[in-house]
């Protein structure tokens, strides 16, 4: 199979033509040793299938990026069949020093001339024919984002493939040129193959080749003593880059006819929308503005806030009937009464008012009546329903009919749920896909009762919805199976499978609308604005987009910093991001912030709430920053970029983006995530006597006791030793927040119960009732809270955003130093947080100690802490 490698600059339609030749083929992965995307796919509309790879976005083949030698280390010794540089016809001046290099490389080279459609759009031309005579090589106009010219370019490039090509150079005029073959004759005797190449790159005095042979580099060395240009004096990558630049201005600019000379050329549409869009003023807070409706229209549950603006309240009084239907004034608080349905009600009250209507449970016959009372078979009227062994009965109505089946209002079987004395006191579900069904209407995807959900919302309840649906039949098909196998299956893989997938959707959506400001030419900009701004934390303009993301999910943001040049700068950045927390941290947050007003009356909700963001904004700053002046050490990369002009996204390429991301996300579904998951449901279901425990009995699993063991080291942030017997609650419902952050609510009802004795429903009021009564059970501060909080927040993720920070990382060593960054971080800070809310004057301490850490910093980036000097210093 031939192979083919698409080259060409940074926003220049690249991968839009990759897209549209390999379609659902193409696959991403990563180039060996650096997470930079290595993108292959197969196109089939030739003579025969033709493996492409699409290289990274490269400027020049100089050796100052990753991708820049990635693309050089790829033509040289993978040896394609075929080189297609791509050019952006609107300026390809600027394209074509790229081509210049690749014409001194002995492999067939063709030129895509891309973006002919906004070439004539702007009522220029371009002829095509000329430069091909000029260059040498096949030119074809093309439109990738149209998918025009693509079959012609394809078979152009299939047929020149077969055709041997030398290397040719167009600085043969140059000054340089004698030093250039006399490096060339050195390279082919030696039978060092692409000689041209190599011989320019070391008169470049290229680093890679100056390092693979020594011998030549001696020659040029020789020749800089004596050589002297009157501009660049004996730079000679200046000198060849010059030379490149004025050989194509002179020979290949006039291909390119503009309608109008420049300084008569109105401004374009993407002039008139940058004036708008980068404005000093008006450029963050227009990009602010769009960043807050994509994370609205993905998480947010109240569309446009139609429901806090009150669109949906019903303040309807709670009316009460008689057997009769006439309307009762005087209400008593646990009475008994029948609502507008004839539902049978018992009224709930709050503050000496009805605040709510419990409907009264029964069981119903198969003509849909209430089954108020049983009898036996002589019918005497039974308050027992069982015999000596404790199995019900057989039970008939009062007619001596013989009940065979029970259902509830809604028409669904039901089995009798009785009390210990064996009398009736409620019904449950014969069926978990019925129980399941029962609840899913209209409002669980859409709102409607309180809100309307924005589209993020209604595609996760859609993908949550359809998991429970499964996770139902699969109760169904084991409810014979033992206690541990269906809790194995149901609780343990597919619950902790569907809680990561069900953030698949919004993850796409997220994606989705970044991608459409990646693809419109936006981003380029925004990066852009920021440069500067980041630029004094030692981060590029490029690093926002990912941190902010992480605002959303961890996962999406990490992927997304594949889009920094510098490793160092990528590793900083991925460390942060947990730090701006994702939507799954926010129940914590709530819940806890709830218990703390609850029950110790003490400051509000949501600004405990909003001041835990910011701690988290804060710790990712000062991180970055450290790491910057310490371990992450290094001179931020010159930011270049080419501001691309807008246009709209293609709808197919958006599409494979999605495919290829979800692809990617499914898989670590289903591999880290799954063994860490069966691992956490084991140890939180098993005692250290291997015996099966209901969720209730957590306080007797191994996780509970391996909570107690390590429950001393968490004593400084306030959720240790000082907790007493039952301090463990709160180590293990961080440690069943690795699997998802959202398990630490399900985890704070089960523990709560364990404490109060009862089972507590998380789902009224979002886990605070959970929360106060694992503080009345354990004794914890707010202090200790508010540090409870801060170490969930900074610690170490969910196993799918570790699996994800694993892949992007640069090595093993990164990660495993990853692990411990957000652990030392996490725990750092909330024993500071502890300690200073508990006795406030340690505060003078840290300040003490932070100033001493800066000072060292300060200090050792001058070069005034080295040891070896202070030794000889002391010595003397």
């Amino acid at each position: 199979m031939k192979k083919f490698a698409l080259a060409g600059n940074p926003n220049c339609g690249k991968t839009t033509l990759f897209n549209n030749l390999t379609g659902s083929t193409a696959h991403v992965g990563n180039w060996p040793g650096v997470t930079v995307d290595k993108k292959e796919g197969i196109y089939k509309k030739c003579a025969e299938p033709i493996f492409i790879v699409d290289l990274p976005g490269i400027y020049s083949l100089s050796p100052y990026s990753p991708e820049e030698v990635i693309s050089r280390n790829f033509i040289l010794d993978e040896k394609p069949d075929c080189v297609i540089n791509i050019v952006d016809a609107t300026n390809p001046e600027r394209n074509l020093y790229l081509t210049t290099q690749l014409m001194e490389i002995d492999v067939p080279l063709v030129i895509a001339l891309n973006m002919i459609d906004e070439v004539e759009k702007n009522g220029d031309k371009i002829d095509a024919a000329a430069l091909e005579k000029k260059i040498g090589v096949p030119v074809v106009p093309i439109s990738a984002l149209k998918g025009k010219g693509l079959d012609e370019l394809m078979k152009r490039a299939y047929d020149f493939s077969k055709l041997p090509r030398k290397g040719v150079t167009v600085l043969e005029d140059a000054d340089v040129m004698p030093l250039i073959n006399k490096c060339k004759g050195a390279f082919e005797n030696a039978g060092v193959e692409n000689a041209l190449f190599h011989a320019v790159k070391m008169a470049e005095s290229d680093e890679r080749e100056v390092a693979a042979h020594p011998d030549v580099a001696k020659v040029i060395e020789e020749s800089r003593i004596t050589f002297n240009d009157k501009v660049f004096g004996n730079d000679f990558e200046a000198i060849i880059a010059d030379s490149r630049y004025k050989y194509i201005s002179q020979n290949y600019s006039h291909v390119l006819t503009k309608k109008k000379a420049s300084s008569d050329r109105q401004l374009t549409k993407s002039d008139k929308a940058d004036k708008v869009l980068t404005n000093r003023i008006f450029g963050i807070p227009i990009f602010l503005v769009l960043l807050f409706l994509i994370f609205h229209l993905t998480f947010s549950e109240d569309l446009l806030y139609l429901g806090a603006g009150g669109v949906f309240d019903k303040e309807e009084p709670i009316v009460v009937y008689d057997a009769n239907g006439n309307v009762i004034e005087d209400v008593e608080d646990g009475g008994i009464y029948y609502d507008a349905d004839g539902n049978e009600v018992v009224a709930v009250f709050e503050n000496g008012e009805p605040a709510a209507l419990e409907i009264v449970p029964y069981a119903y016959d198969k003509e849909g009546n209430p089954v108020k009372a049983f009898f036996d078979a002589d019918g005497n009227e039974l308050a027992v329903l069982t015999d000596e062994k404790g199995e019900l009965v057989d039970l008939y109505d009062g007619a001596g009919r013989k009940y065979e089946q029970f259902y509830n209002k809604d028409g669904y079987k039901v089995q009798l749920v009785l009390n210990e004395d064996g009398e009736f006191e409620d019904v449950m579900f014969a069926s978990a896909i019925d129980e399941f069904c029962s609840e899913v209407t209209v409002n669980t995807f859409f709102g409607y009762e309180e809100s309307v959900f924005t589209p993020g919302i209604v595609l996760f309840n859609t993908m949550d919805t359809f998991t429970g649906f499964l996770s139902a039949c699969m109760t169904q098909v084991l409810s014979g199976a033992a206690p541990w196998v269906s809790g194995l299956v149901v609780d343990g893989i597919l619950a902790g499978l569907f809680s990561v997938l069900s953030f698949l959707p919004q993850i796409l959506l997220l994606f989705l609308f970044f991608s459409i400001l990646e693809d419109s030419g936006y981003m380029a900009r925004v990066a852009f604005i920021l440069d500067r701004i980041f630029r004094r934390f030692g981060l590029s303009g490029r690093a926002f987009m990912p941190m902010i993301m992480g605002f959303g999910c961890s996962i999406p943001a990490m992927i997304n910093t594949r889009t920094l040049a510098d490793e160092k700068e990528r590793t900083a950045t991925i460390r942060v991001i947990p730090f701006f927390s994702c939507s799954a941290k926010l129940p914590i947050l709530t819940a806890i912030a709830g218990g703390i007003v609850q029950m110790f009356g003490v400051g509000n909700a949501d600004l405990i709430t909003y001041g835990m963001y910011l701690l988290g904004v804060a710790v990712a700053i000062v991180c970055v920053i450290l790491m910057r002046a310490t371990t992450m050490k290094g001179e931020v990369p010159p930011f270049i970029m080419e501001l691309p002009a807008y246009h709209m996204p293609q709808f197919k390429s958006l599409m494979l983006h999605l495919w290829d991301k979800a692809k990617h996300f499914v898989k670590k579904a289903f591999t880290i995530i799954l063994a860490s998951t069966i691992f956490i449901w084991f140890v939180s279901h098993f005692g250290w006597n291997w015996q099966f425990l209901e969720d209730e009995q957590i306080n007797g699993s191994i996780l509970a006791g391996i909570g107690g063991l390590i429950q001393p080291l968490f004593t400084p942030l306030g959720f240790g030793s000082q907790l007493g017997a039952n301090g463990w609650v709160f180590v293990v419902a961080a440690v069943t927040g690795l699997i998802a952050k959202e398990n630490v609510i399900a985890t704070f009802g089960t523990l709560g119960a364990c404490l109060a004795g009862a089972v507590i429903d998380v789902e009224a009021d979002g886990g605070v009732a959970a929360v106060a009564a694992m503080i009345s059970g354990t004794g914890i501060n707010v202090a200790g809270l508010i540090a409870f909080i801060a170490f969930n927040m900074l610690t170490i993720p969910c196993f799918a955003a570790v699996a994800t920070a694993k892949a992007e990382l640069p090595g093993k060593k990164a990660f495993r130093s990853t692990l411990l960054f957000w652990i030392a971080t996490s725990y750092v800070t909330a024993c500071m947080v502890y300690l200073i809310g508990t006795w406030w004057w340690t505060v003078f301490i840290f300040i003490v100690v932070w100033a001493l850490i800066i000072a060292g910093i300060v200090l050792g980036s001058q070069g005034k802490l080295n040891r070896k000097l202070f030794k000889e210093k002391r010595g003397k």
